[in-house]
């Protein structure tokens, strides 16, 4: 699958998300080794911590159907904002853990704007394990 497909499965995976606090409806989609692609929204609830992100939710749906880190080659997030949309603090600590460090992240916006880059270049100084 290339870039484009991806982010068109962000795309679509975004009118599935939830988001009637904030009205900023973020889609993605993960891409693994073996052509499987998982999509996620974000979904909000009215105690904010308590929402979950779309490329979060793309991540765990790939966990969820046996996927591993190993398998993961790329996540596409998209939303309808000025500039691509990068993951928040808390998807770059989740996607540092769960996504190898060189897998392509495609950040992305309606317009058609893009960003690649890599888990390693968002978040240099991850948190890990081995920190514990």
């Amino acid at each position: 699958m290339d870039t484009q497909n991806l982010i068109e499965v962000a795309k679509e995976a975004r009118k599935l998300s939830y988001s009637p606090y904030s009205h900023f409806a973020v889609g993605a989609a993960v891409l693994c080794s073996d052509g499987s692609v998982y999509p996620g929204a974000n979904i909000e609830n009215a105690s904010y911590p308590l929402s979950m992100c779309a490329e979060r939710n793309a991540v765990y749906n790939a966990y969820m159907d046996e996927k591993t880190k190993d398998d993961i080659t790329a996540i596409c997030i998209i939303a309808d904002s000025d500039r691509p949309c990068s993951p928040c603090g808390a998807c770059r600590q989740v996607l540092s853990e769960l996504i190898p460090e060189d897998a392509l992240i495609i950040m992305a916006n309606l317009k058609g704007d893009k960003i690649e880059t890599t888990i390693k270049d968002l978040l240099p100084y991850a948190f890990q394990g081995d920190d514990l």
